[in-house]
């Protein structure tokens, strides 16, 4: 029995040391291997079926929720009076996004054009897309604003036209006409005699040019022996930085093309972009750590300088002549017309915005911007960017359509997109890119525990064998014996 328990307690000893010194090398190795895992399934690499699928064709539900505000007292804001508007919304579109035309080359980058399409969602939406609404005529009020430079005999030469079109300040159409464009023999009249004033022919409409459209030839870096340039830009429609802006820093191309971002994110991250319908640049700044369906997330959101004005933060300078803070001109990349992007209900902004135009109401949870990233991977779990579409009205002499308007920035619309990983897509992600690394980090330790409890085993079997041995032992007795006699011998000689 004790040279069972011998045997026993060596192979415990060998194989705790074993699991031991494997659980320690882990320690070191398995973040290394951890990190090489999420490497290889980020590269935008066609054998990282996960990953490259993910962002070729953007296999999660994505949406466009379109709120107006419905002008309800158009005479007074004629008359000279404050505009007082109703929100009017949600009307959801569908989104289906996806990469054609794509090209890698031999400098670690891959080219590309996203299309995307949008479809009406009538059972989220309140109304349909027959429903009218009233908002300002940019054809008209826009128009009016470009020309009031113009000599006087022009200006009044375009009000007679306007007129000969039946055009008026403010406009109402049903909110399919509105989003997707109606006919305007205006239009054409304009295209004809102003070219270049306006970015489309034929029909006219808010979103009419987005739909079954690209966001231009973007060129990114694959990750390919530099993870962290992964998805940023390198060119946009062949461009290293746009010049719509007054200075270089606000001419830069920064950033990724906003769909994922480069892994191994910390909290003074942040997440640059590059956004073709804003024509600029921007950044979101950390706010706060989350959970999305058990998975780690750091929530990132604008910071109150985003649309600041170039008095407020030096940097924006180069984004004027600016006004209040809280709104970006676009004017240089939307032909001159008097249009200015914000957050929605001017949140965040200077209050004088909101205080202009009755009927706001800013709040963050409403109007706030967001994106939850899972920051090992920069793959972006939860989005939701909200931005107001704006125009500058006011009165124009010579143009009595525009009647004694007050000057002011009037919100048309503000939208929406949202999306959010679920389903099989957020299944296989936790499994590939969250669970296993969170296995392979967790057995290390249980190496290093099993090994350790295997050690004290051994010790325990080696001990409990040395007392049993010393208990048994015959020549352990002799000796106890012939002690005894020995210290009994005097006493009897004394006696």
């Amino acid at each position: 029995m004790a040279i069972t328990k011998s045997k026993i307690a060596i192979g415990l000893l060998v194989v705790g040391l074993l699991t031991v010194v494997f659980g320690t090398v882990l320690v070191f190795v398995g973040p290394l291997i951890i990190d090489d895992q999420i490497v290889k399934n980020i590269e935008i690499n066609p054998k990282n079926e996960l990953s490259y699928t993910m962002w070729k064709d953007i296999p999660v539900p994505f949406f466009m929720s379109i709120y107006f505000f419905n002008i309800t007292n158009p005479d007074e804001i004629l008359a000279g009076g404050k505009p007082e508007v109703k929100q009017r919304g949600p009307y959801v579109y569908s989104e289906k996004r996806w990469k054609d035309n794509i090209t890698f080359h031999a400098n670690k980058t891959v080219s590309y054009r996203e299309y995307r399409q949008y479809f009406f969602e009538e059972s989220m939406s309140v109304g349909d897309e027959s429903d009218v609404v009233t908002i300002p005529n940019m054809l008209v009020l826009g128009a009016s604003v470009m020309m009031e430079n113009m000599p006087f005999a022009v200006r009044a030469l375009m009000s007679l036209t306007f007129s000969s079109y039946d055009e008026g300040p403010f406009l109402t159409k049903t909110v399919g006409e509105l989003m997707w464009g109606y006919d305007s023999k205006l239009v054409d009249f304009l295209n004809q005699y102003f070219p270049g004033m306006l970015p489309i022919s034929g029909k006219f409409g808010l979103f009419a040019e987005f739909n079954n459209s690209n966001t231009g030839l973007f060129t990114v870096f694959t990750g390919q022996g530099d993870i962290s340039k992964v998805h940023n830009v390198d060119t946009w429609n062949g461009l290293k930085q746009v010049n719509y802006w007054s200075s270089e820093q606000c001419n830069m191309i920064n950033g990724t093309a906003g769909q994922m971002w480069p892994p191994f994110m910390t909290t003074e991250s942040t997440l640059p972009f590059y956004s073709p319908d804003a024509c600029r640049s921007m950044e979101l700044v950390y706010h706060r750590p989350g959970t999305m369906e058990g998975i780690p997330v750091y929530r990132f959101v604008a910071p109150k300088t985003l649309f600041a004005n170039g008095s407020d933060y030096p940097p924006n300078e180069g984004f004027c002549p600016c006004r209040q803070s809280g709104l970006l001109n676009v004017s240089t990349c939307r032909h001159k017309s008097p249009v200015y992007i914000s957050h929605p209900h001017f949140y965040n902004g200077d209050p004088a915005l909101k205080d202009t135009v009755k009927g706001l109401s800013p709040n963050e949870e409403e109007h706030g911007l967001f994106i939850d990233i899972h920051p090992e991977t920069g793959i972006p779990m939860n989005v939701s960017i909200k931005l107001q579409l704006n125009l500058l009205i006011k009165r124009v002499p010579g143009i009595t359509q525009t009647g004694k308007i007050a000057e002011v920035v009037m919100p048309m619309i503000w939208f929406g997109e949202s999306g959010y990983i679920d389903g099989p897509v957020l299944a296989t992600f936790r499994t590939n890119l969250v669970i296993m690394p969170l296995v392979m980090k967790y057995m290390q330790y249980i190496f290093i525990g099993f090994g350790l409890g295997c050690i004290i085993g051994a010790a325990v079997l080696m001990l409990c064998q040395k007392m049993t041995s010393k208990k048994t032992d015959p020549s352990c007795k002799d000796v106890d014996s012939s002690t005894s006699d020995n210290e009994k011998t005097p006493l009897l000689h004394n006696s």
